[in-house]
């Protein structure tokens, strides 16, 4: 590919400003994983607490991420971009001068996950400026945003140490009024953005059974990436007693590896079938949270967990593979209830991790819950998706009479131009 053909192509100004935005959002929406010890220390929480404290923004994300998709298809990306970067101004401004305690940390969480909700806009906003064939990498660039928790989880326990857990929400209006002002400038809405599309068409998406095997693939994976990530700062400090920034550089070597390893998970998937690689990937993750459940040392640890999160955030690639291929007309709709679906797998996992510590003494129980979801994952999916074949899907792509056949077996649904 031409790098100059790519330039020409789209509008980069907008692709920058997208990324921005989706990067700043991200270290914003894991924020309090990245504070958690040191806001634990400080209102004695337990494990529990803890575990919901950063599962929380997990949950808002999840919730906002339908009504953000719905923004943007009514007033624009640009607009909602701009909706979203100021809205998330205010539970940083909460989190700064008003939260004192454990009840109004959870209410500045929730609205926290305005930040979690730029999927909506974010990939809307630089995507719609690109012809199919730069889909892919106008996408992957601005995903590439994600490594915003990798900033939360080792800028924020070092600057809690020089200015307190409080300040840090203060200090984090900063970039996101400066991703504002890129927003404000160099973000372009396309012109050939769609029409918006109605409502009920999520609830006629939700009748398919496969769209909710869908949900479940992604908040396995996308669920178990977000969720480990906000919860590794917690987890290193509980069970191995090492320092707050000690846990913090451990976790974002973690979550580094997820972040950027997405993309490859997407070639991978285009390359050998979705199917094949979320197969492996499930099989994998399950026996490594198995061994992670016997709680090795510390530097055993680190290395599972960077392995783990590798392969969440390459299944988070493959999952989006198979979508357009079993929901090509309804890609717009059923992006948006998978994006919700991973969030809300996030928000279970750190809050069972505390729960099951606060009842059981130890995180193995729900370390090995997560290796049994896993593999019950890479099951199903085998399962589950023999029937595309020949239908939705072949080994490495798009079957070629797929589009006709998903027609003629969806002419219930409107064929409305999809985000």
């Amino acid at each position: 590919m031409n790098v100059r053909d790519f330039l020409r192509a789209g509008h980069w100004p907008t692709l920058l400003a997208a990324f921005v935005y989706f990067d700043t959002s991200f270290l914003v929406w894991v924020l309090l994983g990245g504070l958690s010890n040191h806001i634990a220390a400080d209102l004695e929480l337990t494990h529990t607490q803890r575990g919901l404290l950063v599962a929380t923004p997990l949950l808002g994300g999840a919730l906002l991420r339908i009504v953000m998709g719905l923004l943007t298809d009514r007033v624009g990306a640009r607009r909602t971009a701009l909706i979203g970067l100021t809205s998330t101004l205010l539970p940083l401004i909460m989190g700064w001068l008003g939260a004192h305690s454990f009840a109004k940390l959870l209410w500045v969480g929730l609205l926290l996950g305005i930040a979690g909700a730029s999927f909506a806009a974010a990939l809307p906003l630089a995507g719609r400026w690109y012809p199919p064939q730069y889909q892919g990498l106008a996408l992957g660039i601005a995903g590439a945003g994600n490594s915003g928790t990798a900033l939360a989880t080792f800028f924020a326990p070092r600057l809690a140490e020089l200015v307190g857990w409080q300040n840090v929400f203060g200090l984090a209006v900063i970039p996101v009024l400066t991703a504002l002002l890129v927003v404000v400038l160099l973000a372009r809405e396309a012109p050939n953005t769609s029409s918006p599309q109605p409502v009920f068409r999520y609830f006629r998406v939700l009748r398919e059974r496969d769209s909710w095997w869908l949900c479940g693939f992604y908040a396995v994976t996308f669920g178990g990436f977000v969720g480990l990530a906000s919860f590794l700062n917690t987890f290193y400090r509980t069970q191995y007693g090492v320092h707050p920034v000690v846990a913090g550089s451990l976790a974002t070597i973690s979550v580094l590896a997820g972040s950027f390893l997405r993309p490859v998970g997407g070639y991978l998937a285009d390359r050998f079938g979705g199917v094949r690689v979320l197969t492996v990937i499930y099989g994998l993750v399950a026996a490594i949270m198995t061994a992670l459940a016997c709680h090795p040392s510390v530097t055993v640890a680190t290395v599972l967990f960077t392995g783990t999160l590798g392969l969440l955030g390459m299944g988070n690639g493959a999952v989006f593979q198979l979508v357009p291929q079993r929901f090509p007309r309804e890609l717009g709709v059923i992006t948006g209830l998978i994006g919700a679906a991973g969030g809300l797998g996030g928000f279970f996992l750190p809050t069972s991790l505390g729960l099951l510590r606060d009842y059981t003494g130890s995180y193995a129980g729900g370390l090995a819950a997560f290796a049994g979801i896993s593999l019950v994952s890479a099951v199903a999916i085998v399962h589950i998706t023999r029937a595309w074949y020949g239908i939705y899907i072949q080994a490495g792509g798009l079957a070629s009479a797929s589009l006709e056949r998903l027609a003629s077996s969806s002419a219930n649904l409107d064929t409305g131009e999809e985000t």
